[in-house]
Order: structure tokens, then sequence, then C-alpha cells
């Protein structure tokens, strides 16, 4: 009787404990991500993706990340684990992380699949739209098990994303030329998040109409769209020297009101919350476009 009851008891106990339910995500793929738990252990095998984890108070669970990846300060003491697009699938895979977090247009596709298949669950980032970015640190918190700091931290882009969106509303348009390299001659098409942060400060992507990413085009193209203002991107602060070259064009509206700007590509070209800083510069490089249309 007694090892009846005790193991009716027991029963009782196993039927009563919780169960914790597999977590599972569907990411910018559409592919779904399983995780036992929210994870311990986590590479970002992009630059943005180890920084927006820190913004989402997760960056005590990244283990591994890749060359470039350098804010914030705690983010350069990380391991390295290659360049964003040529991993060390082996370093990768030695961290024993419970998540990878990738970027679609950034990172190698064929190793990622690769990860993939060595059994390690991937999340694929790809953040198209300002808005993205607060729905990413969500996401993040999700995953990391961090909800409160990143729900915050996705509050407070919004909010910062809203002001900058009503300051600028109604303004006439000033076509741009944004240049993320040289040689090739580099643009950014429609789908790019850069082209939204153009359209939020009145602008108009004079290659908005391109479904690539990153187009190549030449310089006949930029001459014949005629901008209004060219706005380029180089290594860091420093302007880059190429942005002179378009001086010798002076039939082009941009060079001939002087409208040549140059922003820091990492707050510029990373979808991070820092993504608003650099649009307050684009912004503001915008507005001295028009206010400089009373030259000829």
């Amino acid at each position: 009787m007694k090892i009846a009851r005790f193991a009716a008891l027991t029963a009782a106990l196993l039927l009563a404990a919780p169960v914790r339910a597999e977590l599972v995500f569907t990411d910018d793929t559409g592919h779904s991500v399983r995780l036992k738990a929210p994870a311990k252990r986590i590479v970002a095998i992009a630059p943005h993706l180890a920084e927006s984890l820190y913004a989402a108070g997760a960056g005590d669970r990244l283990v591994g990340t890749v060359d470039y990846s350098d804010y914030p300060p705690e983010a350069k003491k990380v391991r390295r684990v290659g360049g964003y697009s040529r991993l060390d699938l082996e370093a990768i895979a030695a961290l024993k992380p419970d998540l990878v977090l990738a970027w679609q247009s950034g990172n190698n596709m064929s190793q990622v699949d690769k990860l993939k298949g060595l059994g390690l669950p991937v999340y694929v980032w790809q953040p198209n739209r300002m808005d993205d970015v607060a729905g990413q640190l969500e996401r993040m918190g999700q995953l990391a098990g961090t909800e409160p700091a990143a729900h915050a931290a996705a509050e407070r882009f919004r909010q910062r994303l809203a002001a900058l969106r009503g300051a600028n509303a109604n303004k006439p348009k000033v076509r741009v030329f944004y240049q993320i390299w040289k040689a090739p001659l580099m643009t950014v098409g429609g789908p790019q998040i850069i082209s939204d942060a153009i359209k939020l400060c009145g602008g108009e992507n004079v290659f908005g109409h391109l479904p690539q990413m990153a187009p190549t085009v030449s310089v006949e193209a930029v001459l014949e769209a005629d901008p209004e203002a060219i706005v380029a991107t180089g290594m860091g602060d420093a302007r880059p020297e190429w942005l002179a070259d378009w001086n010798p064009w002076t039939r082009m509206t941009a060079v001939r009101r002087g409208n040549l700007f140059h922003i820091n590509p990492d707050i510029m070209q990373r979808h991070t919350p820092r993504l608003l800083d650099g649009a307050e510069r684009l912004c503001a490089h915008l507005d001295t476009a028009r206010a400089r249309r009373s030259r000829p």
C-alpha cells in the first residue's frame, strides 16, 4: 500500500510540475528557429547584430563575433570568428553557441547554411525599414530572455523615430545620390534601409527604383539623374577623398550648389539604434541643401 501511494504521489507531482515549452521563432527568411530556452551563448556574425545585442540588454550573452564589431567598446573584447563574409566555421562551432545571429544580405549564406547543417540554431535578419530596428531589438530580447531591457530600448527608438518623422514631414523633396563606394561606384537601391532614411528626411533616392540592395551605377547615370545632394560614406569620420571627384561636373546641381556631404558609415549603414544619429545628420544635410536653393 505504501509503495502504491508513493507511486501515485510521484505521478501526481510529475503531472503538476511545469513543463518548459520549446521556444519557436520565425526569422526574416520565414524559417523556424527552435530554442530549448533563452540563449545564453550567442555568436553574432555581423557587427550591427553584435551592437544591437548589447542595446537589447544581452551583450553578456555574446561569446563570438566578427571583424569590425567595435561598438560598444565591450564588443572589441569578444572573440573573433572571421569576417562577416568569410566565417571561420570551426571557430564558431568550438564556442558551442546555442544561437547564431546572421545577416541575410551581408553574410555568405552558403556558410550560414553550413552552420545550420552543424545543428546550430541560426536566426537570420534582414531589416529593410527604420521601424524594423525596434522590432529587431524586441526579438533579440525574446531570444535571449532580456525582454524588459529590449522593450525599453525599442520604445526609445520608436519615440526618437516618431519625433524625427514629425520634424521632417511635408518638407520639399531633395533628390539624393547616396554613394557608398568609389570603385566600383556603388549606391543603395529601393529595398535598402538607407533609402527609408532618405525618405524619412524628405529626400528622394535617385536610384530608389533599383531592386538591388547595393547596385553598381555609372558616372553617366548619376549625371543624368542630376541629384540636388550627394551624400557619401567612406571608412570612418574622415571625409572620403573621392567626394571631391565630383567637383569637375559643375553642371550637376549638387556640385554647383556645394551640396557634397559626408556621414560616418557606422551611424548610417548599421541597422542599430545609432541609425537615428545618422538619420539626424542626413536630415540636417538635406535642410542645408534646401537652404541653398537660392543659388543658381
